[in-house]
C-alpha cells in the first residue's frame, strides 16, 4: 500500500497536494511518503518476527539520510556497497553491529573504515578479499566478522543487468569452491567467522528462486558445521520486487513464510537486505511538461526530467506509470515522454498509451522511490534535483537542488591557463 492518491481529481502524497509542493520547490524534484517508508519496513520486519532476524536496509536503493534514520529509529541495520554508504549510515546513526559490507570491490582504506567502526561483518566476495581483509585487520589489531558471498548459481528471472546469483555473474565465490575458501579463511587468525551470505539478483517476482538458493545454502552450512565452522548468520540478500506494471511479486509475508517453512532446524540468526520492496513504491518523480510535439504522426511529450534524474527506462527499458497530477476527461493517444537530454536513449516511456498532456501540465512517474536519485548524475551539466519528505499534512526539503555553482565545485583550472 502506497500514500499517493487523488483528492476531487488532484493528486495527494498522504494530505499534501503534489501540485502545492511543485509551485514552491520548482520541477523536476522527488517526492517520497513517510506513512508508505514506514509502513512497509513494519510489514516487511514482522513478517519475519517468528524468527531470530536483522532488517538490513539496502543502502543503493535510496541513501537519502533522512530516509536512513527513518528507517535506523524503526530498528533496521543497513547493507553497504561502499565507504561513501557507510559514512551516510553511520551519520544518520547506525547501530554498526546491524551492518554487513557486501560488494565485490572494496578498497582498502573502505575496509579500513568499515574495521575501525566496527560493523557486523563483512560479505567477502574473493579469495583476495579475504586475505586483504585479514591483512588489514592485522595492521589494526582487530578480528574481522566474515561471510563468504557464495554464489548458488540460481536463475532470479530477472532482467539480466540485475541478476546477481548466476556462475556467469560476477558476484560471489562458487557454491562448490566456497568450502576450500571456508578453510582458508579459519586459518586466518584475524578472521571471525560468522556466517554464509547470497544475494541473486534485484526486481524478483517469485519465492522459488529464493527457496532453491535457500536449499543449496542449507546443504553448505551442514557440511561446514561438519568441519567444525560454526555458522550464526545467514544472509540471505534481498531482491523482492514490486509491481512497476503488470507484475504479481509475492506479499513480503509470504516471501517470510516461504523462507521459514523452507528453513526449519537452520538455528542461523537471518539477515535480510530489502531495498527497492521498501522505498520502490514510497516515491515519485514529478515533472512538467515543457513542450508537445509531432514528428511524421509520432507524438512526443518533452518534459523538464531527463535520463540524468532517472535512468532506469533508459538503463533496463523499465516500465514506471505515467499519471497526471491532475485527473480530468482526457483523450488517450501513443507517445512518448522524453527529456532534455541529448541522447536519444533519453525517455521515461516509449510507445505508451498515455492521456493527453498540455503545455506546463504536471507529471508524475510513479513507483521511483528505489534507483532513481541514487543512480541520477549530472549528464549535460544538469544540477540534481531535490528530494522532499512528506509527514501527514507537512513536507520537508531532504535534499536542496544543487545550483550550477554545485556542478563546478571541486574543479580547478590550472595556473598556467590564466597566464
Amino acid at each position: 500500500m502506497n500514500y499517493f492518491n487523488y483528492q476531487n481529481d488532484q493528486l495527494f502524497c498522504e494530505e499534501v497536494p503534489v501540485a502545492e509542493i511543485a509551485r514552491e520547490v520548482g520541477t523536476p524534484f522527488y517526492l517520497y511518503s513517510h506513512r508508505t517508508l514506514r509502513n512497509h519496513f513494519r510489514v516487511f520486519d514482522a513478517a519475519f518476527a517468528e524468527v531470530p532476524h536483522i532488517v538490513c536496509y539496502s543502502v543503493k536503493a535510496n541513501s537519502n539520510t533522512a530516509i536512513l534514520r527513518l528507517f535506523i529509529r524503526e530498528g533496521s541495520g543497513v547493507d553497504l556497497v561502499s565507504g561513501g554508504e557507510l559514512y551516510r549510515a553511520i551519520k544518520a546513526g547506525v547501530d554498526v553491529g546491524k551492518v554487513v559490507y557486501s560488494g565485490v570491490g572494496k578498497r582498502k582504506d573502505e575496509i579500513d573504515s568499515a574495521l575501525k567502526a566496527g560493523i557486523l561483518m563483512f560479505n567477502v566476495e574473493s579469495d583476495q578479499e579475504l586475505e586483504t581483509i585479514n591483512d588489514r585487520a592485522a595492521m589494526l589489531g582487530v578480528r574481522a566478522g566474515i561471510a563468504l558471498r557464495v554464489n548458488p548459481d540460481v536463475d532470479p528471472e530477472t532482467h539480466p543487468h540485475i541478476s546477481t546469483g548466476l556462475r556467469e555473474n560476477k558476484f560471489g565465490i562458487d557454491i562448490e569452491a566456497s568450502l576450500v575458501a571456508y578453510r582458508r579463511a579459519s586459518s586466518l587468525a584475524h578472521l571471525d567467522i560468522k556466517g554464509v551470505s547470497c544475494h541473486i539478483g534485484s526486481q524478483v517476482t517469485k519465492t522459488s528462486p529464493f527457496i532453491d538458493a535457500l536449499g543449496r545454502l542449507k546443504d553448505l552450512i551442514r557440511r561446514l558445521r561438519e568441519e567444525g565452522i560454526a555458522i550464526r548468520y545467514l544472509d540471505l540478500g534481498g531482491g523482492l520486487g514490486i509491481a512497476y506494471d503488470q507484475e504479481t511479486p509475492p506479499h513480503p509475508a509470504e516471501y517470510a513464510r516461504a523462507i521459514i517453512d523452507a528453513s526449519k532446524d537452520l538455528d542461523c540468526t537471518f539477515i535480510l537486505e530489502p531495498g527497492r520492496v521498501i522505498v520502490g513504491n514510497a516515491g515519485i518523480l514529478v515533472t512538467r511538461v515543457l513542450y508537445t510535439k509531432r514528428n511524421d504522426g509520432k507524438r512526443f511529450f518533452i518534459v523538464d526530467a531527463g535520463m540524468n534524474d532517472l535512468i532506469r527506462p533508459s538503463l533496463y527499458g523499465a516500465f514506471h506509470q505515467i499519471q497526471p497530477v491532475l485527473r480530468r476527461a482526457r483523450e488517450e493517444i501513443t507517445a512518448d515522454v522524453v527529456g532534455p537530454i541529448c541522447e536519444s536513449g533519453d525517455f521515461l516511456a516509449k510507445g505508451r498509451a498515455l492521456p493527453v498532456f498540455e503545455q506546463e501540465e504536471l507529471m508524475a512517474v510513479m513507483s521511483a522511490g528505489a534507483y532513481g536519485f541514487t543512480m541520477s548524475s549530472n549528464y549535460n551539466s544538469r544540477p540534481r534535483i531535490p528530494e522532499i519528505l512528506v509527514r501527514d499534512d507537512r513536507w520537508y526539503i531532504i535534499r536542496k537542488r544543487e545550483t550550477c555553482e554545485d556542478l563546478t565545485r571541486g574543479e580547478e583550472i590550472p595556473d598556467f591557463m590564466n597566464t
